[in-house]
């Protein structure tokens, strides 16, 4: 069972060039909002795997980078996975170790579900990019995915 959904931004430049924004969450969501903080460490501590199989990809052949990064690391309660797209924004899950029917293919399509809903997201003519997820359709896919798996 997933118990945490993560939204990170990339790193960017502000209009007042003096202030950098980097890694920022744009949504997260977990399925116990008393044990956020204990998720927002870990979401945190995964963002230096990611960057690392990031910045690995890079210096490979010119192909094209895989969008799934598959399990970032695990811990002995959870299991970290991560996403990257095109547009450096990192989509992380955590998952209960304890759920080992859980496939690596339910997992990308998790992360499948989440990206097609972050797309529905931008495509929005009101939403600014960088700015936190405020979206009623894409909740209510997140919790889909925290309660479905």
């Amino acid at each position: 069972m997933a118990v945490a959904v993560a939204v990170i931004g990339k790193e960017c430049q502000c209009s007042n060039s003096s202030w950098l924004r980097m890694n920022s969450p744009l949504f997260v969501r977990t399925v116990n909002p008393s044990s956020e903080l204990k998720f927002m460490y870990t979401i945190h501590a995964s963002l230096d795997v990611v960057e690392e199989k990031v910045t690995v990809g890079k210096k490979s052949s010119g192909e094209l980078r895989e969008l799934y990064l598959g399990l970032l690391y695990p811990t002995e309660d959870y299991k970290v996975y991560g996403y990257v797209t095109n547009t450096r924004i990192k989509f992380i899950i955590i998952v209960e170790s304890s759920y080992t029917t859980l496939r690596d293919n339910d997992i990308r399509q998790m992360f499948r579900k989440l990206h097609n809903a972050y797309s529905d997201v931008v495509c929005n003519p009101f939403y600014v990019p960088g700015d936190t997820i405020c979206s009623k359709q894409f909740e209510s896919i997140v919790k889909g995915i925290l309660i479905q798996e």
